[in-house]
């Protein structure tokens, strides 16, 4: 709170310095003061970058955008240069999380993965030290291809909740579907069941205050996720709840990359057609999932509901591989979800194939994919021919010309807009869930993902990869270095903001 009202103040000191040296007729020695004044700012303000050991290209740019761009650029240096370092605006609810999971993963045995091959059990090793989950062996999974397959066994299961529904999304709409789902949220409350519900205040502006209303008038207890009325000044309304769940009697859960809405059903037009992926719960997993669900709920809410659920226990299944829920974000370790991104490609032998609606791979992330090419290992990257921003569509492709020199295949989807985000290594480890393959994924958002090893539901998701490597084209590496001149302007332009899509 101290250093965020220090920036505030700084702010108004250039802006007042600014004014009174360009604007105003005082003296030459009123003129001065604030001149002295401006130079004692910009010399803490670059003391404190310098002090905080980035890479020095980094630094070294942030230092001239603050010198050659008077107030704009400290502005600027605020709201994106110093994104990925404000995770202590959730430093009570990061330290409240992990005090938590110490005494909730002692619920969840130490499971036997003598099973799994050699990289398998590299990856697992660093899985087990590096998130607050366990690896489950207790767990089933099921892969759900589109809106179709996801929507239609999210209502059916919704329909069969018997003890609460607790609910998570990113985007939720007042559309029809959305307006389905909440029917069925609130017919249920007034049966009994208890329906918690978090919604990201940003992502879903369009969930209408009426339906909230109705809701809340019906039993269910809903929150927004960071209000953005609260969160402009400490830039709060950049880290928002990226996350998509859904946990049923405690049973079943769900997620992956589809929100609620009518365009993920493919029924929005100047969309057309959304391919993404989700996946079913069962077991320990769930477990692992509702935790993530409910310290959630307790930041929003400010309720202790952990302790003491008498439904809150392991749900023991015949596993089916091991699986480990890793949730991310300001509220966990930093970049926690980029280091799992690294080891998974890392820990490969043999094939890489990637999907991600937004690929801006960070510079270790794009090191091991590039040396896994030229090890021999095959890598495949598919991204959507057309995106849904001229930002994340060229930022994306700035990166294409260096994949490809190395051997990287590139994969354009051509059916409809592809935003699921997947990694398969080898066949027999994969990630599925929310994050996406960039900065704001990996520093910013909450997200939570589900990685897998040694499971057949990987043979589903190899399946659907292969279905839409023919739905896409394969990029040839001459015709893109021959693109134009004003191709690789907007694409130069875009990288720019890299740190921030």
């Amino acid at each position: 709170m101290k250093r965020r009202r220090m920036e505030i103040v700084f702010l108004f000191i250039l802006i007042a310095s600014v004014y009174m040296i360009l604007f105003t007729q005082v003296s030459f020695d009123v003129k001065l003061f604030f001149i002295g004044l401006y130079i004692l700012v910009m010399f803490i303000t670059l003391f404190s970058l310098m002090l905080e050991n980035r890479f020095a290209h980094e630094t070294l740019l942030w230092m001239y955008v603050l010198l050659f761009f008077p107030v704009f650029g400290y502005v600027f240096y605020l709201f994106s240069g110093q994104l990925y370092l404000k995770g202590y605006l959730f430093r009570s609810k990061r330290k409240k999380d992990r005090e938590e999971w110490k005494s909730l993963v002692t619920r969840v045995s130490s499971p036997d993965l003598s099973f799994l091959n050699d990289h398998q059990q590299s990856f697992a090793a660093f899985a087990k030290n590096a998130s607050e989950t366990t690896i489950s062996t207790s767990s089933k999974t099921e892969v759900l291809k589109n809106g179709n397959e996801t929507f239609t066994e999210i209502i059916r299961q919704l329909k069969k909740a018997e003890k609460f529904i607790h609910i998570e999304y990113y985007i939720f709409r007042s559309d029809r579907l959305g307006t389905e789902i909440i029917d069925i949220l609130i017919e249920k409350a007034k049966n009994g069941v208890e329906v918690l519900f978090i919604f990201d205040a940003a992502g879903s502006l369009s969930l209408s205050n009426n339906e909230v209303k109705r809701m809340k008038n019906a039993g269910i207890k809903a929150y927004p996720f960071s209000p953005l009325k609260h969160g402009f000044f400490n830039q709060k309304f950049n880290f928002r709840n990226h996350r998509k769940i859904i946990i049923i009697d405690g049973e079943v859960g769900f997620v992956g990359g589809l929100n609620v809405g009518e365009e993920y059903l493919g029924r929005n037009k100047s969309i057309g057609f959304w391919r993404d992926t989700h996946m079913v719960l069962k077991g320990e997993a769930v477990y692992m999932l509702h935790t993530v669900f409910l310290l959630d709920w307790e930041y929003v809410s400010g309720e202790d509901v952990l302790q003491g659920r008498p439904e809150f226990k392991n749900k023991v299944v015949q596993g089916d591989g091991a699986v480990q829920v890793v949730a991310s974000g300001p509220d966990t370790q930093q970049g926690i979800m980029s280091d799992f991104y690294y080891s998974l490609i890392t820990n490969a032998t043999k094939s890489i194939w990637i999907a991600s609606p937004y690929f801006v791979p960070n510079q270790a992330i794009k090191a091991a994919i590039k040396h896994a090419a030229i090890k021999g290992i095959q890598v495949r990257v598919m991204v959507p021919a057309v995106n849904d921003g001229f930002l994340t569509q060229y930022g994306s492709r700035s990166y294409f010309g260096e994949l490809l020199q190395f051997g990287v295949e590139v994969y354009t989807y051509k059916k409809g807009f592809l935003h699921q985000k997947l990694i398969i290594v080898d066949g027999d480890m994969a990630s599925i869930g929310t994050a996406n393959m960039d900065m704001r994924s990996f520093h910013l958002n909450f997200e939570v993902n589900v990685f897998l090893m040694g499971s057949r539901t990987i043979e589903d998701l190899i399946t659907h990869y292969k279905e839409d490597m023919m739905d896409s084209d394969k990029l040839d590496p001459i015709g893109y270095n021959n693109r134009g001149i004003l191709e690789r302007s907007k694409e130069s332009f875009a990288r720019l903001f890299s740190n921030v899509l």
